[in-house]
């Protein structure tokens, strides 16, 4: 007997504001409060917050911590100064993409914090938890924790407002900082990293505190624009900013080469990474096929699946992601084509319902911060 999908921490706030729910990744999601374009430009103009808690959140510690992550990450976490994080992928040995992550070097410099997608969480505790095998370093869930993303072009403001004082530390990060702050009285460990292409913080706090944060974020970001904001919102503004989704644009034969994410593969002196040997030979050979951007030439655009060919017939790729562009008022859609056919320019069509649509591969993002 199944017991459902999991119940994030402010599920209770999400049904008082009249959130559509759905599962996924085997949680129970807001997909929007009300309007999905008003979510997405709301995070394109003014500011907008998810309940990303569904994430899963490790920390790893001891003194070979940075030894044990590098064992199966393709980048060099090692090098990291504190409060420092980046993105980078856990691979398998055979060089396939397990997911993609952002790996942080806590404040205090004492070990990491490693966040993983929903779907793959379990999977990438399990890459690390084998890593640390015969080091001084283990791998610590914080299901106690939740996560809150607040993105946008005014998130800064939000803070400020909300506590200028205790949000000092995140507002004086750059991207990619890790600091410790206090909002309103809760604790958080916040970073400047984000998944929409716009500026904003990914800010961790205990269970218990979740609730007192997202009040008081909202309270404080109404006057300014903010919107809480659902999964629909945060897939067409990942897919605006041509960001990789996992099972989408990375996975299978789809990795760091393919999708455009070759400088953070770091195999010199790698020794100990799992997949250096694969990687290497698919850094060598190049890829076959690369993740591009596809731009509609009309009011109709392909979806995740479609074939993309050329204008004579020739079959020469798939649409990995799909959909209109709030922001530019035309369908756009990545997908995975092979190498020859990918130049900026280059004239294809899609298939749309057994229809052949004309496309142009365009350079990504779609919409560029600000």
């Amino acid at each position: 007997m199944s017991d459902g999908p999991r119940r994030l921490p402010l599920a209770e706030r999400h049904v008082a504001l009249g959130a559509t729910l759905c599962p996924f990744a085997g949680w129970e999601m807001p997909l929007r409060y009300g309007s999905d374009l008003a979510e997405h430009r709301a995070v394109r103009t003014a500011a907008g917050l998810f309940d990303v808690s569904h994430m899963g959140q490790s920390e790893v510690l001891g003194p070979d911590a940075a030894r044990a992550l590098e064992r199966v990450v393709v980048s060099r976490v090692a090098p990291l100064t504190p409060g420092r994080a980046r993105y980078t992928m856990c691979c398998d040995a055979d060089g396939t993409v397990v997911d993609d992550l952002i790996v942080s070097r806590l404040p205090e410099g004492d070990g990491f914090w490693v966040v993983a997608n929903a779907a793959n969480a379990a999977a990438v505790a399990a890459r690390i938890d084998a890593a640390t095998d015969g080091l001084d370093a283990h791998r610590v869930p914080r299901r106690d924790r939740a996560l809150l993303a607040l993105q946008g072009p005014r998130a800064g403001e939000v803070l400020a407002t909300l506590d200028a004082a205790g949000a000092a530390p995140a507002l004086a990060l750059r991207p990619f900082g890790v600091a410790r702050a206090v909002l309103a009285g809760t604790p958080v460990l916040a970073s400047r990293t984000g998944y929409t292409g716009e500026d904003g913080f990914e800010l961790a706090c205990d269970v218990a505190d979740a609730a007192t944060l997202w009040d008081g974020l909202l309270a404080a970001g109404a006057p300014l624009g903010l919107l809480p904001c659902g999964l629909a919102a945060r897939d067409s503004l990942r897919l605006e900013a041509g960001l990789p989704l996992h099972g989408h644009e990375l996975g299978g034969d789809l990795g760091p080469f393919e999708t455009g994410f070759a400088r953070i593969v770091q195999l010199d002196g790698r020794d100990e990474l799992v997949a250096r040997d694969a990687l290497m030979r698919r850094r060598d050979a190049g890829p076959e096929r690369r993740v591009v951007g596809l731009r509609a030439e009309g009011r109709r655009g392909p979806r995740r699946g479609a074939a993309v060919r050329t204008p004579d017939g020739v079959e020469i790729g798939t649409v990995t992601s799909g959909a209109p562009s709030p922001t530019l008022g035309v369908p756009v859609a990545l997908a995975a084509l092979a190498v020859a056919r990918t130049a900026v320019g280059t004239a294809l069509v899609a298939d749309v319902r057994g229809v052949d649509v004309p496309v142009r591969v365009v350079d990504l993002p779609f919409v560029r911060r600000g």
